[in-house]
C-alpha cells in the first residue's frame, strides 16, 4: 500500500522532533520535505531565533530536504497568509497531499491551520494531538534525544539556554507547560535516534526582544540565547 506523499512543518524543536520520530519509525507518511519558515532580516527561524544554517545542519543530519519559506520581520497575517497560500500551492503541485504538525493542543491554532490548508486542497495531520505534555517530554529524553531552550516568556530567563533533562522540568515553575505548549519556551534538537550525526554549537549572547501582543493592547517578551555554529 502506497503512503501519503506529505510536508513536514519542522521547528527545529522537540514536539516536531517526536512527530517526526513516529512518523519515520512507522512509516506513516512519505516525507519529501521539512519546510520551515525563516526570517529574511535576520536569516533564523521564525519566533525560535536560531540561525538558519544550524537549521541547515539538522534537516542534513536527518536527511530530508529542506523547504525554506522567508518571511519579513514580524509580518501580518494577510502578508503571512498570502506567503505560505504561494508556497503551499507549489508544494501541492507537485503531488504532495498531507501537512503535518507537531501540535499537541490548542484548538483555535488546529482550526486556523486545517481551513487555511483546506483552501489549497491539502490534509493536515497532528500526530502528536491531545497527547499528555509530561508524558510526550518522558518520551522524548528516554528515546535519547536532546534539545536546549532557545527562547523563553519574561520571567523565565533562567531557563533560557537550558539543555531539558530531569532537573529542568523539576524546576519549572508552577504553571508552566512541561513542553512549553501555551509559547513559554522554544527548543533547538540537538542530537537523537533521526540524527546522523549531532549538531555542535557554542553559546552565544542571551537578549530580550518585545514584541506586541496578539491584540495589539500590551507587548510581550521573550528571552532569547544565541546558538553559534560549531
Amino acid at each position: 500500500m502506497s503512503i501519503a506523499p506529505s510536508i513536514f512543518n519542522w521547528s527545529g524543536g522537540k514536539d516536531s522532533c517526536l512527530a517526526l520520530h513516529h512518523i519515520l519509525q512507522h512509516q506513516l507518511f512519505d516525507i519529501r520535505y521539512l519546510l520551515t519558515s525563516v526570517s529574511e532580516t535576520y536569516d533564523r527561524i521564525s519566533m525560535h531565533g536560531v540561525r538558519s544554517s544550524l537549521l541547515v545542519q539538522q534537516t542534513e543530519s536527518i536527511g530530508l530536504p529542506l523547504y525554506q519559506v522567508n518571511l519579513p520581520e514580524m509580518p501580518d497575517m494577510d502578508t503571512y497568509d498570502r506567503t505560505m497560500y504561494t508556497q503551499l500551492t507549489a508544494v501541492k503541485a507537485q503531488g504532495i497531499t498531507h501537512s503535518i504538525f507537531g501540535d499537541l493542543f490548542l484548538e483555535d491554532l488546529r482550526a486556523y491551520r486545517e481551513s487555511k490548508l483546506a483552501e489549497i486542497g491539502l490534509i493536515a495531520e497532528f500526530p502528536l494531538w491531545k497527547r499528555d505534555t509530561t508524558e510526550v517530554l518522558n518520551e522524548f529524553l528516554s528515546l535519547g534525544y536532546k534539545t536546549i531552550v532557545v527562547c523563553a516568556q519574561q520571567g523565565l530567563e533562567d531557563f533560557c539556554g537550558r539543555v531539558i533533562d530531569e532537573q529542568f522540568i523539576d524546576d519549572l515553575p508552577e504553571g508552566i507547560d512541561p513542553c512549553g505548549e501555551n509559547g513559554e519556551f522554544h527548543t533547538f534538537v540537538f542530537d537523537g535516534p533521526i540524527f546522523k550525526k549531532p549538531i555542535k554549537f557554542s553559546l552565544g549572547e542571551k537578549v530580550f526582544r518585545s514584541f506586541p501582543s496578539p491584540d495589539g493592547n500590551a507587548e510581550q517578551g521573550y528571552w532569547y540565547v544565541d546558538l553559534v555554529d560549531g
